[in-house]
Order: C-alpha cells, then sequence, then structure tokens
C-alpha cells in the first residue's frame, strides 16, 4: 500500500496543483502558547494573571531531499518551497497556504525557511537537501469571531479593584449614582457576605441601564 504523501496547497494561485514533499517527514511539532498579563494588587503575595490573547498556532517540521540517483541539482526539487515564503505579485505577502497530511490539516503561511545542503556533484551543485520549515497557523476573522464572547458582552463590565473602607454601598453609589445598586455588583460577583469586603479585590461592574 502506498503511502500517503504530505502535500502543499497554495491557496492564492487557483489552479495551481498542490505540491507534494518527496519524502514525508519523521515528526513534526505543533505548538500553541497564550499571553497572561500580571495584574499587580498592592497586600496580595503574587501576581494575579488576567488572560489577554492567545497567540497562532505553529507547525515545525524538517523535509528531506535526495537526487543522488538522477544527478539533477536537488534545488531544482526545492524552489517551489522556498517559493512559498515570497510575496505573492498579487497580494504581495507570503501565500495563504494549507498542509494536508492523512488527518492533519493546518491553514496556515510559511513564516521561516531554512535550507541544509550537504552532498554536492562534481561541479558542485548540491543533490542533497535538508529544509527547517516553521509555519504559522492562520485563523480567518470569521472563525476567531466566532469562538470569542460577543463584542457587546465584553464592553457590559468594567473593573473595579476595592480599597480600604470601600463597600459595595458607596462603590454603587460612585459607578451608578446610586447606592441600592450594590445588589447588582454583589450578584455579578457571588458576593454573600457584603460586609467584609477586603482591599484588593478585583470586582467586575456591571454595564446597567439608567434608572427611569
Amino acid at each position: 500500500m502506498a503511502l500517503t504523501k504530505a502535500v502543499i496547497v497554495d491557496l492564492d494561485s487557483p489552479g495551481a496543483p498542490p505540491l507534494p514533499v518527496m519524502f514525508n517527514p519523521p515528526n513534526y511539532e505543533l505548538a500553541k502558547s497564550n499571553q497572561f498579563a500580571e495584574i499587580k494588587v498592592p497586600g496580595l503575595p503574587s501576581s494575579v494573571l488576567q488572560f489577554v490573547n492567545g497567540n497562532a498556532g505553529t507547525l515545525t517540521m524538517a523535509l528531506f531531499f535526495d537526487t543522488s540517483d538522477s544527478g539533477l541539482d536537488v534545488r531544482s526539487r526545492t524552489v517551489a518551497l522556498a517559493r512559498l515564503a515570497e510575496p505573492h505579485p498579487v497580494t504581495r505577502a507570503p501565500p495563504r497556504l494549507l498542509l494536508l497530511w492523512g488527518s492533519l490539516v493546518f491553514p496556515c503561511f510559511l513564516v521561516s525557511l531554512r535550507q541544509e545542503f550537504d552532498r554536492f556533484d562534481s561541479r558542485g551543485a548540491p543533490l542533497r537537501a535538508r529544509l527547517h520549515l516553521e509555519f504559522k497557523g492562520r485563523e480567518t476573522l470569521d472563525t476567531l469571531a466566532a469562538a470569542a464572547p460577543p463584542l457587546a458582552a465584553a464592553a457590559q463590565v468594567t473593573a473595579y479593584v476595592t480599597r480600604a473602607g470601600d463597600s459595595l454601598q458607596a462603590i454603587a453609589a460612585k459607578v451608578y449614582q446610586d447606592p441600592a445598586r450594590w445588589r447588582d455588583i454583589a450578584r455579578a460577583n457571588a458576593i454573600d457576605d457584603v460586609r467584609s469586603l477586603a482591599a484588593g479585590v478585583r470586582l467586575q461592574l456591571p454595564q446597567l441601564p439608567p434608572l427611569g
């Protein structure tokens, strides 16, 4: 049974055939990272971490090329891949790619390419190459918007860090001009005992409709 070859599709070149690798990679590595902000609250022994956003995922792999049997310059087989790191003549940016291998479906850009040549013919033309590739995951704006909380919901809360002597009634009077709205703050932050409000507590203050 023939092995399924990994292929790379250039989505910005309609009609162009998928670009197969010469040999499947022995492995690949997927990585994902997130960014957090450190919020320093006076009196606490450590910073509070607050999620900011996620970074695009990366996929790294090494591809091997060998034309020793035919004697062809191996760069004739690697040049098509190397071009994927160059700006597209229409978009003026590296092309949008789709990396396919078995169950792996990875929309991406090629962000890093390093080529190594280690065998040469009598004329000095390279016969073997190893390409080290890094792809950055490409999410569409629609996909990201669908995964994120609605913008309206994000705008409906603001943060408030309590100070010594604060009470929910005083905070409600300051923010909503109505001390009776302390109940809305307590409900939004699941506060049962409103009499013991410590300093340095981060509260979420919901946006409330104006009084009629």
